[in-house]
């Protein structure tokens, strides 16, 4: 069975730095494409970063210069550095992991099979 699971979540202010992290049990990780969602209240799930089995990164373009995707094989983790954090940038972040799929987008939430529970994210002015 495999299992997602989210860390690093918080609350900071605007302008800060934030890590989390999602580190996968089961599974053979190094064969996943993964990616960060996020959900803000009363708004759709929506794509933040994802990066591939072979290291290829792919970013919202919300994000793009202020995050990175970054993954570790060794640690089945991976990890989402971000900057220059906005109040729009609060919500509830998942992570999800799948088989690569040419069919769908690495973007789309229909490309990943599992996800984890969410952590929270809060930047406050």
């Amino acid at each position: 069975q495999v299992q997602l699971q989210e860390s690093g979540g918080g609350s900071v202010q605007a302008g800060d730095s934030l890590s989390l992290a999602c580190t996968v049990s089961g599974g053979t990780f190094s064969s996943y494409a993964m990616a960060w969602f996020r959900q803000a209240p009363g708004l759709e799930r929506e794509f933040v970063a994802a990066v591939n089995w072979d290291d290829v990164t792919h970013y919202s373009n919300t994000v793009k210069g202020r995050f990175t995707i970054s993954r570790s094989n060794g640690k089945a983790t991976i990890y989402l550095s971000a900057n220059s954090l906005t109040p729009e940038d609060t919500a509830v972040y998942y992570c999800a992991a799948g088989i690569r799929r040419l069919t769908t987008p690495i973007t789309s939430s229909g490309a990943y099979t599992y996800w984890g529970q969410g952590t929270q994210v809060t930047v406050s002015t």
